[in-house]
């Protein structure tokens, strides 16, 4: 069995996107409804930079910095830390952004979600380097982990309430999702397909929300291992550390009361016998 090790404290109430931040060799994830981008030093300890209301998800950008989905769409982080907000992509306070990734081109994807859920209601969206955006998806409930295939010709996603992970074609010249097919369906009484990523050698790992574990499968769909944590809302992970061969996992105190559930909210780590590959960045 994979031991699985509490690497931080508790320091997020809902933390989500972890990504090894290759321009500074450090791990980051965000506080999303805080609205806090979180960086960590070697020993666990967080620094915090506020970035709005919701701070969904992140990915570097070549030049340094980073891209960031926000509550209704995306900004820029300098290396300074200035923060530049573009235009928010709808003005419906009711639906929210997510989780989302960089393809190998450099172009940012974040999917959305209504805040109740509400099916049919999400749609992933594509931020381009020159600053204009394309929607990819529509009709998605809970638009959640997205990751290529090392070969860059595939793409996967999770819609969370559906228990589905599903596996498009990716058309790199125009960044199209074409020809999804489900890649596994996780049956609700295990838990929901949250974050994911996926290693060197092309197999998944997707972290279930409310099922207390990252899941491992192969690139064929077959289930090779199970991680388990000690606690249910565990949302995302991604390899890290010098030699890519950390699995850093994030998890959630969304809902949990007081005094229970004392290690939700803080980061977990394993060496699982991956590897995983440098974080694609953003070239805006």
């Amino acid at each position: 069995m994979i031991e699985v090790e509490q690497f931080t404290p508790v320091c997020t109430s809902h933390g989500e996107g972890p990504i090894w931040d290759g321009n500074i060799r450090a791990l980051r994830c965000v506080d999303m409804l805080a609205g806090d981008v979180l960086t960590f030093d070697g020993s666990g300890t967080a620094t915090r930079q506020r970035v709005g209301s919701v701070a969904a998800t992140i990915r570097p950008r070549a030049s340094g910095g980073l891209v960031i989905g926000t509550e209704r769409g995306f900004a820029l982080a300098d290396p300074d830390g200035t923060l530049r907000a573009q235009p928010d992509l709808w003005g419906d306070t009711t639906v929210r952004m997510n989780e989302g990734g960089c393809d190998p081109q450099g172009r940012f994807y974040c999917g959305s979600m209504a805040y109740d859920e509400a099916p049919g209601r999400g749609t992933l969206y594509r931020f381009d380097p020159d600053g204009s955006t394309a929607v990819v998806l529509e009709g998605l409930t809970v638009s959640n982990g997205l990751a290529w295939t090392p070969a860059g010709d595939a793409v996967y996603h999770a819609d969370s309430p559906t228990g589905l992970v599903s596996r498009f074609a990716f058309d790199s010249a125009s960044g199209a999702f074409v020809h999804g097919t489900p890649f596994v369906e996780i049956d609700p009484a295990d838990g929901l397909p949250d974050g994911l990523t996926v290693d060197a050698a092309g197999d998944v790992w997707v972290a279930l929300w409310r099922g207390a574990a990252v899941r491992h499968y192969s690139s064929g769909g077959d289930l090779m291992d199970v991680l388990e944590l000690p606690v249910p809302l565990v949302t995302a992970c991604t390899f890290g550390g010098d030699d890519l061969g950390d699995l850093f996992i994030t998890t959630s105190r969304m809902g949990v009361a007081d005094g229970d559930q004392p290690q939700a909210g803080a980061l977990f780590r394993c060496r699982p016998g991956a590897s995983g590959r440098p974080a694609a960045t953003f070239a805006g």
